[in-house]
């Protein structure tokens, strides 16, 4: 009897304790005996996008959970998520076409944000449009345009849920004479104490939306705090820097039966 926690995706494949079967999109190609590990295993790990979905279909459970699959990279699905929880959210509108892009100015005042909806991370194609050369050049990127109210700051809050719980949480500085945070954009770390009200409003997001792996950005502002958007594929520097090695944290946590 296999007693071995089963995984799909390689992300802890160097673990022996952990059975990683590999992703194989025909499940036919799977051998007998690991459509059967599949079949019966209580929860999977790692599942995919793709067998997240079909897990689901089957009442399986998966970690993480299919709810963290269909949120990731996802900007639109995350503000309409925020907006339906009653979750702080900055203003943020969505802009279909043509005809809804020249509209943008009766909704927002310059300066303002612009992401690319789908499909991006690491602080890549975020812009701050200041004028109207800024929103053209922002517009050629194809697809919906994600519009943002800008609240101004030096910093954000990266708070990292796994499981139901916060396992790390610190500061990220924005460098000089640049809007954005991101420590693949220049930002830096610092861990300092969050205000509590921020890690509450972290896990709650987390809890309501079905996340449970998952960084959650927060920003201050004029004493409020809002959800910025939910990191599925969050980076591990911060985990790094606290001395904590997070594959062997992940490992850990799956084999004491905590995630």
């Amino acid at each position: 009897m296999n007693r071995k926690p089963i995984a799909l995706g390689a992300r802890l494949k160097q673990f022996s304790s952990i059975q990683t079967l590999g992703f194989k999109p025909n499940f036919q190609d799977y051998s007998d005996r690991e459509q059967n590990l599949i079949r019966n295993a209580k929860k999977i790990y790692y599942p995919t996008a793709f067998y997240a979905d079909l897990f689901n279909v089957m009442g399986k459970k998966t970690f993480p959970s299919f709810h963290t699959y269909k949120f990731a990279l996802d900007k639109i699905k995350q503000t309409a998520i925020f907006k339906l929880l009653g979750i702080p959210h900055p203003k943020t509108k969505i802009f279909y076409g043509k005809k809804q892009k020249q509209t943008i100015l009766d909704s927002f005042d310059f300066p303002f944000i612009a992401k690319k909806a789908r499909g991006s991370a690491r602080g890549d194609d975020v812009y701050l449009i200041q004028n109207n050369e800024d929103l053209t050049h922002s517009l050629k990127n194809k697809g919906p345009a994600y519009i943002q109210q800008y609240l101004p700051i030096d910093r954000d809050m990266r708070v990292i849920i796994i499981g139901r719980k916060i396992r790390l949480a610190y500061w990220r500085i924005a460098p000089e004479n640049n809007f954005k945070t991101n420590l693949s954009q220049g930002g830096t770390i610092s861990f300092d104490p969050l205000p509590s009200k921020a890690l509450d409003l972290a896990l709650m997001t987390a809890q309501k939306c079905g996340w449970d792996d998952v960084g959650i950005d927060i920003i201050e502002h004029n004493n409020q705090f809002y959800v910025l958007e939910g990191n599925m594929k969050y980076g591990t520097k911060g985990f790094q820097k606290a001395g904590i090695n997070y594959k062997e944290m992940m490992a850990s946590l799956i084999l004491e039966g905590k995630i």
